[in-house]
């Protein structure tokens, strides 16, 4: 049930959500994992939220594995899988718990369907910092004040009671152990719906405004990047870090200008294609086609 007021698009209506307006499984049959209210809570007030522990350690050697494959040995691998979202990692774009929170905090119901995604992906990267010199990341604050920023810039969050929006949203899988305050990201908590401008402070790594975590390997990390953030700089000598920064955005919008290669798309399960579709067609989704031209037929008209 949707208590909060959401204005919809007919006439400043209330938004009521129906069955069957979100997808319930994702690309591979699997049941979306639905946040908690607590989850819900954390995340709102704190801009991020970490679940640890959600791979299992086959899981984690194969993606970590191709991973570093994609970055170290790319000639070993066809051209079009040559990226942070095909072969194992393929499933994290859409892992179970990675849609119930998007579901939560970014879809768009009138362009969602049980096959069809109501949020759409525009970024995957690899970052993997050491602890030798020169490897162990740089230290930048940026982003934050997101409840005051124009939408258009896509790093804005909205709320009102009992609901909020996170325009540009940030998952980050650890697959590999991050220790505290020797690697990972900086958080500045609550700074998403800040409204004074940072403290000089904020420039210092070891300043009271950055919080950060600790989690084994096969965690996930949510921020959005509407909050203050920076990399922590790695210095765990034990293992370096394979962090998989993939990137979500609402439907109707486009930050960065990245995009998978079309055969890897194409060999996608349909679902999971609806991910990318401002920028691939597929002949067997309705409504995708390639430039957004007619993202989705489902928009309603009563």
């Amino acid at each position: 049930m949707n208590d909060a007021y959401v204005v919809d698009k007919n006439l400043g209506k209330k938004l009521e959500l129906e069955e069957g307006d979100l997808p319930r499984k994702n690309a591979d049959g699997d049941p979306v994992v639905e946040l908690t209210q607590e989850q819900k809570y954390l995340f709102d007030t704190k801009g991020w939220l970490l679940v640890p522990g959600l791979l299992d350690d086959a899981e984690i050697a194969a993606m970590r594995e191709y991973a570093l494959r994609v970055q170290n040995d790319p000639e070993s691998l066809p051209e079009h899988e040559r990226s942070y979202v095909a072969g194992p990692l393929q499933k994290l774009t859409d892992h179970p718990v990675v849609v119930g929170f998007l579901n939560e905090f970014l879809a768009f119901p009138h362009l969602s369907s049980p096959e069809c995604y109501g949020f759409r992906m525009e970024g995957s990267g690899l970052r993997s910092p050491a602890a030798e010199e020169g490897r162990q990341g740089v230290f930048g604050p940026h982003n934050g004040s997101g409840l005051f920023r124009f939408a258009v810039d896509s790093h804005h969050y909205q709320c009102i009671p009992g609901k909020a929006f996170s325009g540009l949203t940030r998952v980050v899988w650890e697959l590999a152990p991050v220790k505290m305050r020797q690697g990972g990201t900086l958080l500045a908590t609550g700074s998403h719906k800040a409204a004074y401008a940072a403290p000089d402070s904020i420039q210092d790594p070891n300043s009271a405004v950055w919080e950060t975590y600790e989690c084994p390997a096969g965690s996930v990390l949510f921020f959005t990047e509407a909050l203050a953030h920076s990399t922590c700089p790695w210095t765990n000598t034990d293992n370096a870090r394979v962090g998989i920064f993939n990137l979500y955005n609402s439907v109707g919008s486009r930050w960065s200008s990245w995009q998978p290669p079309a055969e890897l798309v194409e060999q996608m399960p349909p679902m999971r294609q609806t991910l990318f579709r401002d920028s691939y067609c597929a002949d067997n989704v309705p409504g995708f086609r390639y430039g957004g031209q007619n993202m989705r037929d489902r928009v309603r008209v009563d």
